[in-house]
């Protein structure tokens, strides 16, 4: 596991317990040697994040669409910057330098780059570990809604098992390190 995609808020949300936990999964990315790849924004989780990793010595790439560049504040201190022209191409990018995702909290942008690539693996683009740190229970209303959907019929349980969860930084990076691959087909 080189690198490793993270989704989460450009918003630091509510809670500042959210916000030490997205600075741990930054130092803990950092401290395994893996590089953190994520939206190329300085603020909220996002930053915090970015921050956390290269304070602990990590390398970590941003992928942010030249768009949002402004409006999110492009962080400056990267180790490598990749602007783009759409949120499709980031979204593309993103999981062409990663060997696996982990999504944090986040709004509408988070809940997609999660759902596609999912969908993505789904569809079998791709074979990389997908986490969801579910710290706090923020997701847990978002995972009952998949056990829903596999209760109605429309995702079978080898899908859903598609998705590993934890509440700690340190437990989902392991998921994600451990977890064996096989071909896609």
């Amino acid at each position: 596991m080189n690198a490793i995609a993270v989704f989460c808020g450009a918003s630091p949300g509510n809670n500042v317990t959210h916000q030490e936990i997205a600075r741990d999964m930054g130092r803990a990315i950092a401290q395994k040697g893996i590089t953190l790849v994520y939206g190329g924004g300085n603020v909220g989780l996002m930053g915090i994040i970015a921050d956390a990793a290269l304070d602990a010595g990590g390398q970590v790439i941003g992928v942010i669409p030249k768009f949002l560049a402004e409006r999110e504040v492009a962080h400056t201190r990267l180790t490598q910057t990749h602007f783009v022209q759409s949120m499709h191409e980031r979204k593309a990018l993103m999981a062409d330098l990663s060997d696996g995702f982990i999504a944090l909290p986040g709004g509408y942008g988070t809940l997609d780059e999660f759902c596609e690539i999912l969908t993505w693996a789904q569809l079998k683009l791709h074979n990389k570990p997908i986490g969801i740190l579910n710290a706090l229970g923020y997701f847990d209303s978002l995972l009952d809604f998949f056990d829903h959907v596999v209760d109605q019929g429309f995702l079978n349980e080898g899908l859903r098992a598609l998705i590993l969860e934890a509440s700690t930084p340190e437990k989902v990076l392991e998921l994600l390190i451990s977890h064996q691959t096989h071909p896609v087909r």
